[in-house]
């Protein structure tokens, strides 16, 4: 009974070819942010490589589902840097969606969708396009970002405002993303993916309207073997916005996990924080996240950032370690 599949199509995806026999019939370009560099070997065949996946959808003939022709429909973020070379590619109808009125991205002719009145705060996001008006429970102007990527496809596809905004309604919550941990505690603790340097920062932008006193932060890099630039950025973003930051193991596959904490540590000195003060080196994730808890007073934010809801770290020799960060944060405040 399925009727619409929403396929995550990365990079590194369409680089290793895995898109083709996909006869696409929807592409979404959200944003672009500098990561996987090393492997693509810099920005623009990055960007490129992204752009693939657009043209792929052109290259593909139109479907026929219950004789109805389904058109090519591009849907690009057109407050992003990049939105015109998305939208270069060549599509049956082509939709941006924006928070500015007066953009003016793309072509004549392209459907649009406009959020205004715009309100963001610790318990979501509020905003309406053309009258209609929506309700968010999940916190940050990424997430309305998110949103509004769903609404223009949908709508793209025949769905109303309306119903866009009854369903959007209905979230509650993501697995992972901005996940509170909640077991009575007198402080909060979330748990979010926030792997790479942009949503980390969009995490930051969050917190500050969140009502906290400290910030305290666990994090470590993603992926051994790739990505090694980000490490220090990562420490240092959590250095400049946290009071107290816990590096510690993530996904270290055949790397030295150590070596990982290092360099994620070594950024988080350059913003003034200093070991075994405002800084501990834990390789242990699950002592970083016991100790980060039990060093929480009353008001205090706890971020557990780099796994969000995966449930397992990888180690060397393709191991797989059965984890949860939410479960581990659980067991920890519930043995205070």
């Amino acid at each position: 009974g399925c009727q619409y599949a929403v396929v995550e199509t990365s990079s590194e995806g369409i680089k290793q070819y895995r898109h083709r026999g996909i006869n696409y019939d929807v592409a979404v370009f959200t944003n672009l942010t500098p990561e996987h560099l090393e492997a693509h070997g810099g920005f623009e065949q990055y960007k490129q490589a992204k752009g693939e996946l657009f043209a792929w959808l052109a290259k593909n003939s139109r479907k026929m589902i219950e004789k109805k022709e389904i058109p090519k429909t591009i849907v690009v973020n057109a407050d992003d840097e990049h939105a015109e070379y998305f939208l270069s590619f060549r599509a049956d109808q082509k939709v941006i969606f924006s928070t500015n009125l007066t953009n003016t991205v793309g072509e004549a002719g392209m459907g649009e969708i406009i959020a205004e009145e715009i309100k963001t705060g610790a318990h979501g996001v509020t905003f309406s396009v053309f009258g209609t008006s929506f309700k968010l429970a999940l916190p940050g102007r990424h997430n309305m970002y998110n949103a509004l990527a769903a609404i223009a496809t949908v709508n793209a596809l025949g769905v109303s405002l309306e119903q866009c905004a009854a369903a959007l309604k209905k979230i509650t919550g993501v697995p992972g993303r901005m996940e509170k941990i909640d077991e009575g505690q007198p402080f909060t603790v979330i748990v979010d993916y926030a792997p790479e340097i942009a949503s980390m920062e969009r995490l930051y932008e969050t917190v500050r309207d969140m009502p906290h006193q400290r910030v305290i932060h666990v994090l470590g890099s993603c992926g051994g073997g790739r990505d090694r630039a980000r490490r220090p950025v990562l420490g240092r973003l959590a250095g400049e916005n946290a009071d107290v930051v816990f590096v510690t193991n993530e996904d270290p596959y055949d790397d030295d996990p150590m070596e990982i904490i290092n360099e994620v540590a070594d950024g988080a000195v350059t913003a003034g924080k200093q070991d075994h003060k405002t800084l501990f080196r834990i390789i242990d994730r699950q002592q970083a996240i016991e100790q980060a808890i039990a060093n929480a007073a009353p008001g205090d934010l706890v971020l557990i950032t780099g796994k969000g809801c995966e449930q397992a770290i990888c180690v060397a020799r393709g191991v797989k370690i059965p984890w949860d960060d939410r479960e581990v944060a659980r067991r920890a405040i519930m043995s205070q």
